[in-house]
Formats: C-alpha cells, sequence, structure tokens
C-alpha cells in the first residue's frame, strides 16, 4: 500500500502550475526538450517546450519577474520541473563512456563521471520536487541575455557563482540575479549560478514522475 501511495504522489500534478499562465512575461527555451544540452538528445518525459511549476514556486517567481521588469529585465527559463524519469535519462547517459556528442560544449574540461562526482548532475534532483527553477536575464533594451560569463549547463569552475575568473561585469550579473532570487524567497547552490529552489517548497520530500505536458495538467 505504502508503494502504491507514493506511486499516486508522484503522479499527482494538482499542485503545479504552467509557469506562463502566472508570469506571462517569461521567455521559455527549454533545453531538455530540444537536442541542444548536454546528452544530445531530447530527455525523457519532456512531451513539451513548457516550463511547468508548483504553485506556490509560480507565485514567488511572479513577484521575482514584475521587480524585474521594472528594473529593465525579463526572465527566462531553461528548466523548472524535471520528471524523475528525465533524471534516470541522465544516470544512463553517464555510465555510456563512448557519447561524448556534446563534451566540447558543455563540459570540455571534465570527464563525465566527473560530472556526478562534483555535483554538475544528481542521481535525484531537486527539479524533480518542482519548484527549482533555471534561469537567466534577458535584457529589453537589446533583447539579448545577460552575460553571466558561462552559458546555462555549462560544467565548469567558471560557472560557479563565486568565481573570480570572469569579469567584474559578469559577476555583478551574477549577482544581480542571485540577489532577485534570494529577495524572492529561493536559494542557490555554490556549483551553477543558474539554479535556485524555493526555500519553502512544498514538496520536499517528493520526487514527481509525471510528464511535461500541457495535456497532463489538464487532467
Amino acid at each position: 500500500m505504502e508503494k502504491d501511495f507514493k506511486k499516486e504522489a508522484a503522479m499527482n500534478a494538482s499542485g503545479f502550475v504552467l509557469l506562463s499562465d502566472i508570469v506571462p512575461s517569461i521567455v521559455q527555451e527549454i533545453r531538455y526538450f530540444s537536442t541542444f544540452n548536454f546528452v544530445g538528445d531530447r530527455i525523457d518525459g519532456y512531451e513539451q517546450p513548457c516550463a511547468i511549476i508548483t504553485k506556490e514556486a509560480a507565485r514567488a517567481l511572479k513577484a521575482i519577474s514584475n521587480r524585474a521588469n521594472v528594473m529593465g529585465y525579463r526572465l527566462k527559463v531553461f528548466d523548472a520541473y524535471r520528471p524523475a524519469a528525465a533524471v534516470r535519462h541522465f544516470v544512463l547517459w553517464g555510465v555510456d563512456d563512448l557519447d561524448q556528442r556534446m563534451k566540447p560544449f558543455f563540459y570540455p574540461d571534465l570527464e563525465k563521471q566527473e560530472l556526478f562526482r562534483r555535483g554538475y548532475i544528481a542521481s535525484q534532483s531537486s527539479h524533480s520536487r518542482g519548484s527549482t527553477i533555471d534561469l537567466t536575464l534577458l535584457d529589453m533594451k537589446t533583447g539579448k541575455e545577460v552575460d553571466m560569463g558561462s552559458p546555462f549547463d555549462y560544467f565548469s569552475e567558471l560557472s560557479h557563482p563565486d568565481c573570480k575568473d570572469v569579469t567584474k561585469e559578469q559577476y555583478e550579473n551574477r549577482m544581480f540575479l542571485q540577489d532577485l532570487m534570494v529577495r524572492g524567497g529561493f536559494v542557490p547552490i555554490d556549483c551553477e549560478w543558474w539554479h535556485f529552489t524555493l526555500g519553502d517548497e512544498p514538496y520536499p520530500d517528493t520526487y514527481f514522475e509525471f510528464p511535461v505536458s500541457t495535456e497532463f495538467l489538464k487532467r
């Protein structure tokens, strides 16, 4: 019975929303629906290129977005809720030593096994709990991403928020994004400038399985 309850809970999307319904101004580039990611294939569980997130995280992001808009920026999201099936896809990719297609773009200085040891990829992801988001800022004047010194999912010390090997402007841009998110109730991590989790997340112990799909949310 306990296993059935856990399975049922993991497929329950009633606490989730489409982020664009709550934050219409947000820009979306859902990388794991595309093939331009560190694996090089569309990732399991991504049926549509949309950001899904818990209602609580969406409300917090709406306030953050409003603050950013006033200051001349829009939020751009790369990933939000991530099905547990996607994480399993990452793990299986990690044990395939022959598949190095995307190494030059995303992990040029590391071997695949190091990505897990160094915390860039986890066997269980906070994204699967539904209140974690990967994002950056767009300058509303230029329509371009703010320069953060490294691209999204670039697995290197260069992507650590406090890295001093970036320019002063790039470092300040990272700290500006971090300040926006922290003021809005999110918590950063020490190895990725783009990654934030809602501090008071509603499902701290549940790793959800339902797909990234607008149709699933309508059920």
